[in-house]
């Protein structure tokens, strides 16, 4: 018997704007070789088209009809003689890469608390001394024994925390003498985030009912 030749992926050319998929070169490159001027023309519109319904997110970006010419373009790999109602695109235009924004951002100088409480650290710093600045500061000190806790198994006195505010506030924080938190309950659990949590409703009760139905089934 005579192999019969699989096409694969893999042999063939490679898509140059994969959202498209293959059938979209196909056509364009059937356009290519069209000898008519007129009768490309009026095919490339047809593609365009075609192009327009497998892409319909582009209506959200803004001059998307040239965003759809831009793309025959880029598939034709910048190699077709049509009429476009926009100046064919550079090819280095659609190739460069985006600008990179500057972020400014000052090293963690504790990674277990994170950015987050630096950022209310720095936020309680500004606040004028009083009751309302004492009880941030606790329900912060709470907070951050917590995610202590979190990342380090052992336990955690207050006054270490107090003294990580102090720290973390490049000493512009000054905790009050005789401040308290709330005690740890002894099966008290803290776990890190998972990234794959268990999900929980009705699965458990769905569960012990088939469990039920199986049992007076046996009965």
């Amino acid at each position: 018997m005579e192999n019969v030749g699989l096409d694969y992926n893999t042999q063939r050319e490679k898509l140059r704007m994969p959202e498209y998929g293959r059938n979209v070169q196909k056509m364009i490159e059937y356009v290519r070789s069209l000898p008519d001027k007129g009768k490309r023309d009026e095919q490339a519109k047809a593609v365009i088209r075609v192009m327009e319904t497998l892409n319909t997110q582009v209506h959200q970006q803004e001059n998307w009809e040239q965003k759809l010419w831009d793309h025959l373009h880029a598939i034709s790999g910048f190699d077709i003689d049509v009429d476009s109602p926009y100046p064919a695109p550079e090819p280095e235009r659609l190739s460069a890469r985006p600008v990179m924004v500057p972020v400014k951002r000052k090293p963690l100088k504790a990674t277990h608390y994170g950015r987050n409480i630096e950022s209310i650290i720095d936020l309680i710093a500004d606040q004028p001394d009083g009751d309302t600045k004492t009880a941030m500061i606790r329900s912060l000190a709470i907070y951050m024994r917590q995610q202590y806790l979190i990342w380090n198994k052992d336990s955690v006195s207050d006054e270490t925390i107090f003294q990580d505010i102090e720290k973390l506030s490049d000493y512009r924080i000054k905790v009050p003498e005789g401040i308290q938190l709330t005690r740890i309950a002894s099966n008290a659990v803290f776990s890190k985030p998972s990234l794959n949590p268990v999900k929980s409703g009705n699965n458990g009760g769905q569960r012990q009912k088939n469990g039920g139905m199986r049992q007076r089934m046996r009965k």
